[in-house]
């Protein structure tokens, strides 16, 4: 299982993809600035786990008050955006909601209370509402709003949603996807602003989910690439082989055999939520299996050194093997998105990345050093006649 020689391919594509990891994951709502009708920014802010979506708030106890700004996106122009309390249940029936979209060029807030799904108008809230307003910038809408509350009220079940249009002042059917049918939680108002499920205890399929993204990222996110960087560049010492060639085997069979332990908790979820999919990570998942099952074919196909079909086993092992490693950075970041762990693992794994991406790029520095020597070292050596085509420098191919 080889790697190409050494050129610029490998850190740069590790940086980029470290660079993508960082910026994919640097919209958040601390990273925004949004501000109350007073020009002071709110106390606290939530990422929502769904819908990429964003609740910046400030809770007065003294005035029993909730100043609000809900931020996103609609998902297409001239969509509509919402977010809403439920003072008696946990979902949309009952919970009465402010609404944002665009009505003749000018963004307008309405109220609906919505009784049931059928009965989807506008309508006065159980509860005061007043300085509600929407802007629209660059696609992203906000919904500002003060709202009455309980005294002493710790936590409020509150939902949000997003649709793709509006017609004739009426607000046209939101998708029934995942995301948007788990657009609810609890909002701890007493604990520095905590987003909740109401849960305490993880349930079984919360857990399995847990389980299908630390083997996947553990496999196609952290072992694939550190086995192709073992391979890359440790073969370029005389002193490492042929060690440097079992240490990327089992590297990469036991990234093989991770992964497909992933892959199998994936499917397993797959068919245990009914309705629920995420097609594009699942397509890339079945791609990720198929590209690695290929690599391990790739070790018992492997033709000698010298054959002259083995540029062409090197041209198939090596795509293969970016590819997966691509692929599988690629997919774990979709899974962070529909999983929605807390941030310190996210956080955690860019840093993996990084920290890969730095070691790829020394040890590319010290590659090309070695080898523009060795080329040095043999121009100037001098011609002794005997054998000289045997004895030039061979390729460097596993």
């Amino acid at each position: 299982m080889a790697s190409p020689s050494p050129s610029p391919s490998m850190p740069t594509f590790l940086l980029l993809l470290a660079l993508f990891a960082t910026t994919a994951s640097s919209l958040t709502c601390t990273t925004q600035k949004v501000t109350d009708n007073t020009n002071r920014l709110y106390s606290n802010c939530v990422d929502l786990p769904v819908l990429n979506s964003f609740l910046h708030w400030t809770h007065d106890a003294a005035n029993a008050t909730l100043s609000v700004a809900f931020v996103a996106a609609p998902p297409s122009p001239g969509g509509w955006v919402s977010w809403g309390i439920n003072p008696t249940g946990s979902g949309m029936v009952g919970a009465q909601v402010l609404v944002a979209f665009k009505s003749d060029g000018a963004m307008t807030v309405k109220t609906f209370d919505l009784k049931s799904y059928s009965a989807i108008v506008p309508g006065k809230l159980s509860f005061e509402v007043w300085d509600m307003r929407g802007e629209e910038v660059g696609g992203v809408m906000r919904i500002f709003a003060t709202v009455k509350v309980a005294e002493k009220v710790e936590s409020l079940n509150h939902v949000w949603q997003v649709g793709p249009s509006v017609t004739a002042g009426r607000l046209d059917k939101h998708d029934f996807g995942a995301a948007n049918l788990n657009s609810k939680g609890t909002l701890n108002l007493n604990s520095g602003g905590g987003q909740s499920s109401g849960g305490g205890a993880v349930d079984s399929i919360t857990k399995k989910k847990n389980i299908h993204g630390v083997l996947n990222a553990v496999s196609w996110g952290v072992l694939f690439p550190l086995g192709v960087i073992i391979a890359r560049y440790l073969r370029v010492f005389p002193s490492a082989d042929p060690a440097w060639f079992y240490l990327h085997v089992g590297c990469q069979l036991s990234a093989y055999a991770i992964g497909v332990a992933g892959w199998g908790t994936g499917m397993k979820l797959g068919s245990e939520s009914e309705g629920i999919e995420f097609s594009g990570h699942r397509n890339i998942g079945i791609t990720l299996f198929c590209f690695a099952t290929l690599q391990i074919f790739a070790l018992f196909i492997r033709p000698k050194k010298d054959h002259k079909y083995r540029y062409l086993w090197n041209i198939y092992h090596h795509s293969v093997g970016y590819s997966i490693i691509i692929l599988g950075i690629i997919n774990i970041f979709r899974g962070f998105d529909i999983l929605h762990p807390d941030k310190k693992w996210k956080s955690t794994y860019i840093a993996v990345i990084i920290a890969l991406a730095a070691v790829a790029l020394f040890l590319e520095v010290v590659t090309w050093i070695v080898v523009l020597k060795r080329k040095s070292n043999k121009s100037t050596k001098p011609y002794d006649g005997y054998n000289s085509g045997q004895n030039r420098q061979q390729p460097l191919n596993m």
